[in-house]
């Protein structure tokens, strides 16, 4: 197993932790990558899982389907994201999302139980990873925070300008891209894919935005 230490070490888990330690520390936490193509589902809503997903390459979605087979896209997460820790620190609870790669992704899977109970070899480095957990589920927290408020706005068209906005404030930027086609936008809203589409025409009409795909521009004099 080929893995890019440097990369993994810039990760939210192993952050704070040299390359050099990692490749033991790895064979202590059973790791293995597996490589999914485009698609694929990774978990399905049902099944359990003891094992924390660190993604080496690709993006995956969360994904949230209703009873008629509706789908909402509850995150998108890249490479260096982690997935699965909730339901892994649970152990036996099913989950109640599907996970899915968007592009062909390579993951790293680590047995969660033995990052969670020391051993000789990489004791020394538990606390940190333990800690590193916990941000990690802080940080999911305020991913969902997050979507939350998108979610609170009444209309489309406040669904959109929240969502957009909190875009360019995270870039930086006025111009800016977002991970997401049009139906995967209106999957991660919960809006109409349509109806969505006829909203962005018309801030687009009154001067609010310009828009090329999924590259954005913001004006603040409309």
């Amino acid at each position: 197993m080929k893995i890019n230490f440097n990369m993994l070490g810039n990760t939210w888990l192993f952050r704070g932790i040299e390359a050099e330690d990692m490749d033991a520390m790895l064979g202590c936490l059973s790791a293995e990558s597996k490589k999914f193509q485009k698609g694929q589902m990774i978990y399905r809503a049902g099944d359990t899982t003891d094992l924390v997903g660190i993604i080496l390459s690709g993006r995956v979605h969360i994904l949230k389907e209703d009873f008629w087979g509706n789908r909402s896209i509850l995150s998108e997460i890249g490479t260096g994201d982690i997935f699965g820790e909730t339901y892994a620190e649970l152990h036996s609870v099913e989950l109640e999302v599907n996970v899915m790669a968007v592009e062909d992704s390579e993951i790293l899977f680590l047995d969660v139980g033995k990052i969670m109970t020391t051993c000789p070899s990489s004791c020394e480095f538990h606390s940190r990873l333990i800690g590193n957990l916990l941000a990690v589920t802080a940080q999911k927290n305020l991913m969902l925070t997050r979507k939350m408020e998108y979610m609170a706005q009444r209309t489309i068209r406040e669904k959109l300008l929240t969502y957009l906005s909190a875009e360019s404030q995270r870039s930086g930027l006025s111009r800016f891209e977002i991970p997401f086609n049009r139906q995967q936008l209106a999957d991660y809203l919960s809006v109409d894919r349509s109806a969505m589409s006829r909203e962005l025409c018309k801030l687009r009409d009154e001067g609010v935005l310009e828009f090329n795909k999924n590259c954005f521009e913001l004006f603040s004099d409309y």
